[in-house]
């Protein structure tokens, strides 16, 4: 069981390349991942992708990878015939308003667009060669992170399964206690009512009739069966996030039929334990891939 929110981050020197590498991670219902690259390295996005896709099921990823030469590659070529015409328009300018052309400085000529041009060449290969070791240290550490805090969301998970196991056991329990407190009440009723003249038979269509209406055997079972099942997913499921959801709706509408049906304080009771545990295992199935 993997949490949905993680982060990682590394920064190295690779061969006069400074790389940065940082993975970051939230809740989200779908795989939602988002590459940020340098504009000319888009090329590798795919294969970043792909391997992301790989070990990441659930949650809203976002990956950002910088890289800074820390030696210029640049390639500078001088256009010198543009230089000159910039040199013969700047001196007609300066002579029209009475000035020396000879008082014109070389840095106003370089400065002008298109005499110096500047040139980069980026191999996208060659640097992924710098970028994967960085990449797969901190999407290891990453995918780490996940794992540790899905550990800690798993105990909280079964600690309050086990809420639930004793709540559905407190019901079953309980059944036998109901029927006969319905006995008890329906015999006290036609006593009230008819004294010593009462029809035994009577009573026990009477208990019948409210134990059909009012016995909740069929929902503990059904509760139970849902329990057993979550419990399932959080051992031997790695990515239990949307059965979790899905169970524990039908769990919560067992436990609702039970409440509904319910006639006694003690029964009442361990109805609200159980919804406020379900209810929290619902909230952590959100941080759960």
């Amino acid at each position: 069981m993997n949490s949905m929110t993680g982060y990682g981050y590394k920064e190295a020197v690779i061969e006069s390349t400074q790389v940065s590498v940082e993975i970051r991670s939230v809740n989200s219902r779908f795989l939602d991942l988002s590459i940020n690259l340098p504009q000319f390295l888009n090329v590798l996005e795919s294969r970043i992708r792909k391997t992301i896709c790989s070990k990441i099921i659930r949650g809203k990823v976002d990956v950002y990878i910088r890289v800074k030469d820390l030696e210029s590659s640049a390639k500078i070529v001088a256009d010198t015939k543009a230089a000159v015409r910039y040199r013969d328009a700047i001196a007609s300018v300066a002579q029209a308003v009475g000035q020396n052309a000879s008082d014109i400085p070389l840095s106003l000529i370089i400065e002008q667009e298109g005499v110096l041009n500047v040139t980069y060449e980026y191999d996208p290969e060659s640097y992924w060669k710098k970028i994967e070791p960085v990449f797969e240290e901190v999407l290891n550490g990453f995918v780490s992170d996940r794992i540790r805090e899905g550990e800690n969301l798993k105990a909280d998970l079964l600690n309050k399964l086990d809420v639930l196991d004793s709540c559905a056991a407190f019901f079953k329990e309980w059944q036998p206690k109901m029927e006969a407190k319905f006995r008890e009440t329906i015999e006290k009723k036609f006593h009230e009512l008819l004294g010593e003249h009462v029809d035994q038979n009577k009573i026990l269509e009477e208990t019948a009739a409210m134990l059909v209406r009012y016995t909740i055997n069929e929902e503990i079972i059904r509760l139970q069966s849902h329990l057993s099942a979550l419990r399932k997913e959080f051992v031997e499921n790695p990515t239990p996030g949307k059965r979790i959801d899905f169970i524990c709706q039908e769990a919560n509408r067992e436990i609702n039929t039970i409440g509904s049906k319910n006639q006694f304080t003690e029964v009442g009771q361990a109805v609200v334990n159980a919804k406020d545990a379900l209810e929290n295992i619902r909230e952590q199935s959100k941080n759960v891939e």
